[in-house]
């Protein structure tokens, strides 16, 4: 059976839990990049960290999955050491995936301020004519408010406070945004956006990879956007600490 890349990426996650061994053959046996830091390179690294389940053993529940050209990219919910949210990344070459990178967060115990969780919210691709518009106006956004610091400019990616926030900690709206931002700069936390490092994207989907630092601490973040009429109508991210380098298990860093 010929299997899309987007359904051969889930079925890799999803054997996590099964314990299936097909979807293993999806993975290039000679060529596998891993870009967590915590795995080492190759099915021998994705391996070992099966071996190391606890009893009972991983869990894994693929609530999104969008396919761009060579790359599969995932919004998962996991039982990973603890209820975790993540989003995986892949590369395909001819068919193999050759490259994975992914984000995990803790799943927060309870709803944010607006009832939303990390993970509920809308799944329908729509657009697909628009993929390559609605990937550029991602970027733009985070190039310029959060990267640029250009907040004067905010309004023009959101139709008023008609945005759903999926953040554990955030409200719905730019007034929760601003909010949340204020309670940042009056407690001394200070999230910085350095450089982004890759958009993906599906129809009115879009995912952005960037990095930066949380209070002087390394960090990973990736924003997934649903984009409607070219402003940002839905939010989900996971951001995690990058690993400092004594304690990497491969050298091909975060991004």
């Amino acid at each position: 059976m010929n299997l899309t890349n987007r359904e051969k990426a889930v079925a890799l996650l999803n054997s996590i839990q099964t314990g299936a061994t097909e979807p293993a053959s999806y993975v290039n046996p000679t060529k596998y990049i891993q870009h967590n830091l915590s795995v080492a390179d190759g099915l021998a690294g994705f391996g070992a960290v099966l071996q190391n389940a606890p009893e009972g053993g991983f869990k894994v529940k693929v609530v999104r999955a969008f396919e761009d050209g060579d790359f599969v990219f995932c919004h998962s919910e996991y039982d990973f050491f603890g209820p975790k949210v993540g989003i995986d990344v892949f590369r395909f070459e001819d068919g193999l995936i050759v490259e994975h990178w992914d984000n995990l967060d803790e799943l927060a115990a309870s709803p944010n301020p607006s009832g939303r969780t990390q993970l509920d919210g809308e799944t329908v691709i729509r657009d697909l004519d628009k993929t390559a518009v609605n990937k550029a106006f991602a970027k733009d956004f985070i190039a310029t408010i959060l990267v640029g610091g250009e907040f004067d400019k905010i309004q023009n990616y959101f139709n008023g406070n008609n945005y759903i926030q999926h953040n554990p900690v955030i409200a719905d709206g730019i007034d929760g945004l601003q909010a949340a931002l204020k309670h940042m700069a009056e407690n001394n936390i200070h999230m910085v956006y350095e450089k982004i490092h890759y958009v993906h994207g599906e129809g009115n989907y879009a995912l952005v990879m960037s990095e930066g630092n949380l209070s002087g601490i390394a960090y990973a973040y990736f924003d997934l956007l649903r984009i409607k009429d070219f402003k940002i109508a839905e939010h989900w991210g996971v951001m995690a600490p990058i690993l400092p380098k004594p304690e990497r298990k491969n050298n091909n860093g975060k991004f």
